[in-house]
């Protein structure tokens, strides 16, 4: 081959690795794609989307209990009679089809039924939206978990890059004799325990990237947005944290499902008193019947039937199977009453626990941005008093390590305040798609 050709080749396929290298970097996804992909693909917000999608056939299959039912049938009998006239056949058939139709006109018992059936819809609708929710919340927690990994991987990378930086320049200040072996041995003893700490992260991130896939469906690897080094973060509003527990008590999504099931234990309780009441019911009937004789004559016969009535039944003893079932609905009206407060009591508690997690978090940020600009301060200072032989060198070590470690718990407390907004608006179930484009909004592009 020739040196030209030689040439273009190498060209070639350096120009094809860069445009790998280029639609890898445009491939990396923000939290709002990984959202997407989760909406898709998350088993468990698909299972709370077809539990939503059947809980909805309740309502109609409850008032097809109000509706008129109609049935057709049709029938072939062989009929065989022992009769003593002569000349008359004593076997013979008969055949013919049958309308019938049945229309409740008082059965308050499916009325109940209707009311009930329509608050399980709404109580679906509340657990549907329970489920998003959370799936809000553990995809940007899990989202955040994987950043939060690859930081602290990064920062103990940095810090046994520059522990072995530190390590060299010991070992040839040992050599020329200005220094002692005590800070070669100081040196290799941080590098080796950093070492160790590097294993243990690898591992970290690869347990949080196998938390995201479980829930995306796929493997996102190192292609997330990390967050702006200095995001906007607001605190919350209204700054008031028993407002926002009396929202979560009158607006939560549990709240909403416990107050549904407390409606239904009520008109179960009224349900379970209408077995006593009378039910009366619509019914007609259109029949055709044609036979082949009969006992007094062989000739075929074709009779048409109509019918229209009422028919009322009346309970009037059935072993005292009503009234324990009226006692049972009002010990599970009870329940159900106390179990409304307690949510009510959780999603305060919910409300209080998330808004104090935001608020605090949002002062440890403010405080670790002070502690990273003098960790800043301290290394340059340390490194400095080293060189002119007033500090040793472990405590440029310690200087170094404590830098890399305030970052990377700035970076987590960042983190973990825009988690807690998320938590703060779910326990008042005000949390939705456009809360995941505004923290979206911060990452670095």
């Amino acid at each position: 081959m020739h040196k030209t050709s030689k040439k273009t080749l190498a060209a070639a396929v350096a120009a094809s690795l860069l445009l790998a290298a280029g639609g890898a970097a445009a491939q990396k996804s923000d939290l709002l794609s990984i959202y997407r992909d989760a909406l898709a693909n998350d088993p468990v917000y698909a299972s709370a989307r077809f539990a939503n999608q059947a809980a909805r056939e309740r309502e109609p299959q409850a008032r097809s209990a109000l509706l008129p039912n109609v049935g057709a049938s049709v029938g072939y009998n062989q009929i065989w009679q022992d009769s003593s006239t002569p000349n008359v056949s004593n076997s013979f058939n008969s055949w013919g089809p049958s309308l019938q139709l049945t229309m409740p006109i008082y059965r308050p018992q499916n009325w109940d039924a209707l009311s009930q059936a329509r608050l399980a819809v709404q109580s679906s609708e509340a657990q549907l939206a329970q489920a998003r929710q959370d799936l809000i919340l553990r995809v940007t927690q899990a989202y955040f978990d994987v950043l939060a990994a690859q930081d602290a991987l990064t920062a103990i990378e940095a810090s046994k890059k520059a522990t072995a930086e530190q390590l060299a320049q010991a070992r040839r200040e040992f050599e020329v004799g200005t220094k002692t072996i005590v800070d070669t041995h100081e040196a290799q003893a941080r590098f080796d325990q950093i070492a160790a700490q590097e294993e243990v992260a690898r591992g970290d991130l690869i347990v949080k990237r196998n938390a995201l896939r479980a829930i995306i469906g796929r493997d996102a690897g190192d292609a997330l947005l990390p967050l702006r080094d200095a995001p906007q973060l607001t605190p919350p509003q209204p700054a008031d944290v028993e407002a926002w527990a009396k929202r979560a008590e009158e607006s939560s999504y549990g709240v909403a499902v416990a107050r549904a099931a407390a409606e239904i234990a009520q008109i179960e309780t009224t349900r379970s008193r209408h077995g006593h009441y009378p039910t009366l019911d619509l019914a007609a009937s259109v029949s055709q019947s044609r036979t082949s004789g009969s006992l007094t004559s062989d000739a075929s016969n074709t009779l048409r039937d109509s019918r229209i009535g009422v028919q009322l039944n009346v309970p009037i003893y059935s072993g005292g199977l009503i009234q324990s079932r009226v006692r049972e609905a009002l010990a599970n009206e009870e329940r159900a009453r106390f179990d409304l407060e307690s949510a009510r009591r959780n999603a305060a508690q919910g409300a209080r626990q998330a808004f104090t997690g935001v608020d605090f978090g949002l002062a440890q940020v403010r405080a670790l941005e002070s502690a990273e600009v003098s960790a800043k301060s301290q290394l340059d200072s340390t490194r400095l008093g080293y060189q002119v032989g007033v500090r040793i060198n472990l405590d440029v070590l310690n200087a170094t390590t404590q830098l890399f470690n305030t970052q990377r718990d700035l970076k987590k407390a960042r983190y973990d305040f825009l988690v807690n907004g998320l938590r703060l608006k779910s326990a008042v179930g005000a949390l939705d798609d456009k809360d995941v484009e505004a923290i979206n909004a911060l990452l670095a592009r």
